[in-house]
């Protein structure tokens, strides 16, 4: 049974600001999460990727926060009481952003704090007082330490993507920003994929949680087609281009492992004609926002990242999605595919799987539950010729090896001597110099002789003479250490 938001008497401003950004029914996670944390209650909630867990957090917690609602501009007035942490950068500023939306019509103040910026201004939006800080953990960290914040007052903790935020590398950082939390709070965890180890870790930083799950564990959306094609690695990019073709796909993310193969492939794919950008760990954020804007607005037609574009990443109407690496991370594959297929429209879900990912795949396996079956694919190759030669012309030629007629007449052609140029054309180039007869001759050897060869004559000792400005050394007397000299002999005595 579908549930309106007029159902959850939010107030006037934020049904206004909801009303505008055109929702009208609650998605099933919408539906149980938020009433849940109205009451205050913690919660854990698992649900598919691109349902909407953004609005169920952030809707009831506004609605909370209305209480301490004030048009006071001292910043005192204004403290932290909620604080949503995200993995990514993308992520983060993107969750600010639909914050700053739901908020519009109340006095509530929100910005986002990341990495790879200026600390700056963040540091001047901190000092003017927020309600709701968005934050990834390393640069929260730097403001706190710079004393740019105080969390002594917040009443609401948010992890989204809660999985990779209790993953082991931002563990750390993790239990240092809870130190700085008062222990009242509520505490809510969404993310698309949990794992058994996740879930006992997060039972630790929970009270009393409410667990919500709207569809199997780690379960992909039903509207996304999944292929998975067994292929070479050396034919993977003539394979995406033809899917691409075939299909008439206009947009599509491109998945790849590593951040060197992302910026490899992007380059190739960009030599190809594709209109590509790249998105990986490597580059500055502002190239990062920039690539990700581009993509949104249509101006670039394959966007090809690392996991980093893998959480939360809101677009809408991308058709597909390609793995051209399969995860390291068998859960990666379920945020990956979650890209398309948003908010129940259909899409399309490509993996490539090559000989050497036999444990990728099983690991796959077991984290959807079901055997994935490789289909073998058609792959018309690239018949791109195996050389060329040079006419002056740039252009492919015929491989040598395909000696045609229409190629030996043109070889004719190129060779008369009496071609000349076309009126308002740079003239035609001179005909090559008759050969030298000389090196056509076959090898005569040279008439016998006596003498006998230049290797056997004896060179002649020649003298060389020092310079009359070089000064010849001087031999002085040296004591060199030498055998004994033998005793003399005794000296017969004279009678």
């Amino acid at each position: 049974m579908t549930q309106s938001f007029s159902e959850l008497s939010l107030s006037p401003a934020i049904e206004r600001a909801v009303a505008e950004m055109g929702y009208e029914t609650m998605t099933p996670i919408q539906a149980q999460a938020i009433p849940v944390v109205l009451e205050g209650r913690d919660v854990m909630g698992a649900a598919q990727t691109g349902t909407g867990k953004t609005a169920a957090f952030t809707l009831p917690l506004l609605q909370r926060m209305l209480k301490h609602e004030n048009a006071s501009t001292s910043p005192a007035r204004h403290p932290v009481r909620a604080l949503v942490l995200l993995p990514t950068r993308e992520l983060a500023d993107q969750v600010a952003d639909q914050v700053k939306l739901y908020a519009k019509y109340t006095n509530l103040r929100s910005t986002v704090v990341f990495g790879g910026m200026d600390m700056k201004p963040q540091t001047a939006e901190l000092k003017k007082g927020v309600e709701v800080l968005v934050a990834t953990p390393g640069r929260l960290l730097d403001h706190i330490e710079a004393k740019n914040c105080v969390l002594n007052q917040v009443e609401y903790v948010v992890l989204d993507e809660a999985d990779r935020m209790l993953d082991i590398g931002f563990l750390p950082d993790l239990q240092r920003i809870l130190s700085y939390l008062p222990k009242q709070r509520t505490t809510l965890l969404f993310s698309a994929t949990f794992s058994p180890e996740i879930k006992r870790l997060a039972n630790s930083y929970l009270q009393d949680p409410v667990t919500i799950e709207v569809a199997r564990s780690n379960a992909t959306a039903s509207t996304v087609e999944q292929h998975f094609y067994r292929v070479e690695d050396d034919d993977k990019r003539g394979i995406l281009k033809q899917i691409l073709r075939e299909r008439g796909l206009k947009q599509a993310f491109v998945f790849v492992n590593s951040k060197l193969g992302c910026a490899r492939l992007a380059r190739s794919l960009e030599r190809e004609g594709l209109n590509t950008t790249a998105l990986h760990g490597d580059k500055s954020q502002d190239e990062r926002l920039k690539a990700l804007d581009a993509f949104k607005s249509g101006a670039v037609d394959l966007l090809v990242c690392t996991d980093v574009a893998a959480r939360g990443l809101d677009i809408k109407d991308v058709p597909a999605v390609f793995n051209f690496d399969i995860p390291f991370n068998a859960e990666d594959y379920v945020h990956r595919i979650g890209r398309t297929g948003r908010a129940g429209a259909s899409g399309l879900a490509v993996s490539f799987v090559s000989g050497r990912d036999a444990r990728l795949m099983g690991d796959l396996e077991k984290l959807l539950g079901k055997k994935l079956e490789l289909e073998a694919l058609e792959f018309e190759a690239d018949r791109r010729p195996a050389g060329r030669f040079n006419d002056g012309q740039r252009a492919w030629q015929a491989p040598a090896d395909d000696d045609t007629t229409e190629r030996r007449e043109a070889r004719a052609s190129r060779e008369r001597p009496e071609r000349t140029a076309a009126p308002g054309r740079p003239p035609a180039r001179a005909p090559r110099a008759p050969a030298d007869p000389l090196f056509d001759k076959p090898y005569e050897p040279s008439a016998a002789s006596d003498a006998p060869p230049s290797w056997e004559v004896a060179q002649r000792a020649t003298t060389r003479t020092a310079s009359p400005n070089i000064k010849t050394r001087k031999k002085v007397p040296a004591l060199f250490k030498s055998a004994p000299a033998p005793a003399p002999a005794p000296v017969p005595e004279e009678s």
